[in-house]
């Protein structure tokens, strides 16, 4: 799918259709010190096999897609629902 790396949409905090600069969604770094992270680290350490198990195979052939949309006026943020797609190609 190819997607327009500018639209016009509504922007709740403008209350108005404005320009909104569009981007791909990328998860962040994951944190070390978040309680869960140190909770799967205790289960990890020591002896005794995996404490989940680990996925083999993947049924999928396609991820959803994230659209962050930014307001070009007042720099607000919002998400477009993800559609699952093989490519998204953003196009000037």
């Amino acid at each position: 799918m190819r997607a327009p790396n500018v639209m016009r949409v509504h922007c709740p905090k403008c209350h108005t259709h404005t320009e909104h600069a569009v981007s791909l969604y990328k998860k962040g770094r994951e944190r070390s010190l978040a309680i869960g992270r140190r909770r799967y680290n205790r289960k990890l350490a020591g002896y005794g096999s995996q404490p989940k198990p680990e996925q083999k195979k993947f049924s999928k052939t396609t991820k959803k897609q994230t659209l962050v949309l930014k307001c070009k006026k007042c720099g607000y943020t919002l998400m477009r629902k993800g559609v699952r797609l093989k490519k998204l190609e953003i196009v000037s």
